[in-house]
């Protein structure tokens, strides 16, 4: 059973986090205006009263950054919420909510309005608003090691599903549930559960006092007891949760449409199937590939020349890859090697004999690929993303692979999840995939940002399918 108490405990938060805002506001103005004089060269004047339209300005912005956070689901009961996901979410809606502010600010030309007061109540707003949930994350640990708030769950099903979830849970102890037990005919040996009783003790099972959930996790053959599990669950009023057979088919995050009486589940729907998503990450995408294309283009001089000088031939080398929505196009790259035929199928090696020795030097540090910057600004390619692939193998992965064509439902990318995580060059193909689907199934623009910093920091740039 839901605890009665949950919404009580979220508007208690919802409103602790006004206060945390507010508060966060009048010491960014007390810092400003009051402290930070008296280390102004020349000495501390008389302190400043602030204004009162700016405190009431503050209010305001408190209590509607706690309405934007309500509509964003941060104070949604369900314990799936990870904290990085909270904290990416303030993160953001802070972010916007105080580059706002300040447009409003500015507009109503508001007299003691300071750019500074703003910058430190971001600062301290966030900071503050974050370092709740972390004390709170701790807190629950603590009290989880002592036995204490636990989510009581019973669990229907004794097959493979139902030990999926019992594994799901025990890789991620900190979000509180304790499974109770099962009820299952025959349990299989992986679920790690004591059984209560049969499928045929539902209704018994189910009218014990103390669960807070039900979770249905039945394999194919047992679905014919759904019908009896949903009628105990209702009987009892209990929340119903149920993991599908088909789990292992569906996205990360699966969304559900309604057709009349019929629910279409998408299994292959992506977070860029969102025009906001898709528009964000183009934007990043147009904005990004033309500013690095002003700061590198000294060095794509000096490699077009080197190019040109150690060789003959062509400066810019233009490969056929596979891309969004598996459409062809021309990837850009510095030759790195001497003109040869066979180009279209195979992987060079790192002591391939075709190389020249500056092409050998442009490979080392990536420099090869700063062309493929004018491909993301034309749109072929996205900064992050899969890494695109020849024709050739295309055609040979995808009937070898499972899902391997997921990958073009997004635009190829520069560098990738894939790569930050080690998987470059002579690697495990089918590894490699399940990193890209997994990004495609959870990509956000924070990601990105991870991807693209680990990118610069964390080694080579790209260095992968160095195709001759």
């Amino acid at each position: 059973m839901i605890k009665e108490n949950q919404r009580i405990r979220a508007v208690c938060s919802s409103a602790l986090d006004a206060v945390l805002l507010f508060a966060a506001y009048w010491l960014a103005n007390y810092l400003r205006f009051n402290f930070w004089r008296y280390y102004q060269p020349g000495g501390a004047g008389p302190a400043l009263d602030i204004a009162q339209e700016t405190v009431f300005a503050g209010a305001v912005y408190a209590v509607a950054a706690v309405a934007v956070f309500w509509l964003c689901g941060l104070y949604d009961a369900s314990r799936l919420r990870g904290l990085w996901r909270r904290c990416r979410m303030i993160l953001l809606v802070n972010a916007g909510g105080i580059l706002l502010f300040e447009a409003l600010l500015y507009q109503f030309r508001v007299v003691n309005f300071s750019r500074l007061v703003v910058g430190l109540f971001y600062v301290f707003g966030t900071g503050l608003l974050i370092a709740k949930r972390v004390v709170r994350r701790f807190y629950d640990r603590w009290r989880h090691r002592q036995g204490q708030d636990f989510h009581h769950v019973v669990l229907v099903g004794g097959g493979k599903v139902a030990a999926q979830y019992l594994l799901a849970l025990e890789q991620n102890p900190y979000y509180g549930y304790r499974v109770d037990g099962c009820i299952a005919d025959a349990p299989d040996a992986g679920v790690a559960a004591p059984c209560l009783g049969g499928y045929a003790e539902m209704e018994r099972v189910l009218s014990a006092p103390g669960i807070d959930e039900v979770v249905i996790a039945l394999d194919a053959a047992e679905m014919s007891h759904i019908p009896a599990a949903l009628a105990a669950c209702d009987k009892q009023g209990l929340r119903i949760t149920m993991v599908p057979f088909y789990n292992d088919y569906l996205p990360a995050r699966p969304t559900i449409d309604v057709l009349g009486s019929c629910k279409l589940i998408n299994v292959r729907q992506t977070p860029f199937d969102n025009i906001l998503n898709a528009f964000a990450k183009r934007s990043l995408d147009f904005l990004g590939s033309l500013v690095l294309i002003l700061l590198t283009s000294p060095i794509m001089l000096a490699v077009a020349i080197g190019v040109k000088l150690s060789s003959p031939g062509p400066v810019i080398f233009c490969q056929k890859r596979v891309g969004l929505n598996k459409k062809e196009f021309m990837m850009y790259k510095f030759r790195s090697m001497r003109l040869n035929a066979g180009e279209a199928t195979g992987w060079s090696t790192n002591e391939d004999p075709r190389k020249t020795r500056f092409g050998s030097f442009i490979r080392k540090f990536s420099l090869d690929e700063l062309p493929q910057f004018f491909n993301v600004l034309k749109g072929d390619m996205s900064l992050v993303g899969p890494r695109p692939e020849v024709p050739f193998h295309v055609e040979h992965f995808k009937e070898e692979i499972p899902r391997y064509l997921v990958r073009q439902q997004v635009r190829p990318g520069l560098t990738g999840w894939a790569q930050v995580n080690g998987l470059r060059g002579d690697t495990d193909i089918a590894e490699r995939i399940r990193y890209d689907i997994w990004y495609i199934e959870n990509w956000t623009l924070a990601l990105d940002a991870k991807i693209i910093f680990r990118t610069v920091f964390g080694g080579k740039m790209i260095n992968d399918e160095k195709l001759v």
